[in-house]
């Protein structure tokens, strides 16, 4: 097994997220509109865990590939991952397109959504080594109306400002600041 893939496999061991072998109780966790759909450790464990393919898996397997057990409507994870979990960070101008709105747009092939196999990268400094997936069926992004991503390929285009959290950016119906 670990030398299939040229030598790359991996021994995937589930720690959390599995009970009694199924997705069934994440599934109860996303159904509910309390339940943000977006979380990452900011890369503390970056060579064991890659958070990045949960909004792709999110779209493929709960939306399009599960077969055992409920899955989500496209709408509702598209929900749970724009216009609701911006409105919890008090990002209040994002997460839907309305007039007067940040448009910022993904636009997907739904049928080729899905995620490559993790592959272990050494491109942090001093040659530490992280974890990364890519993720093919994401036709182009577009934030600020400048288009960020091509067929998957960055196009060099940084037009988003950095965020950084104002002092009670966790208290729910705080905001965060835009710092240019």
């Amino acid at each position: 097994m670990m030398k299939e893939n040229d030598g790359h496999g991996y021994i995937y061991v589930v720690l959390v997220n599995y009970g009694d072998y199924c997705l069934d109780f994440l599934y109860e966790l996303m159904d509910n509109p309390t339940v943000i759909a977006a979380g990452s450790d900011a890369g503390a464990h970056c060579g064991a865990i890659c958070d990045a393919a949960m909004p792709t898996f999110m779209l493929s397997h709960w939306t399009r590939d599960r077969k055992a057990g409920p899955t989500l409507s496209v709408e509702k994870a598209v929900e749970k991952q724009s216009r609701a979990t911006a409105a919890r960070y008090g990002l209040n101008d994002r997460g839907t397109l309305a007039r007067g709105m940040k448009a910022d747009i993904n636009i997907i092939d739904y049928e080729k959504i899905n995620s490559s196999r993790p592959k272990m990268v050494a491109d942090l400094p001093a040659g530490g080594k992280r974890l990364l997936q890519t993720a093919t069926g994401y036709r182009m992004t577009i934030v600020s109306g400048v288009v960020t991503f091509e067929n998957g390929i960055a196009t060099g285009s940084l037009p988003g400002k950095l965020l950084r959290s104002a002092p009670n950016a966790f208290v729910p119906g705080s905001s965060l600041e835009l710092t240019n």
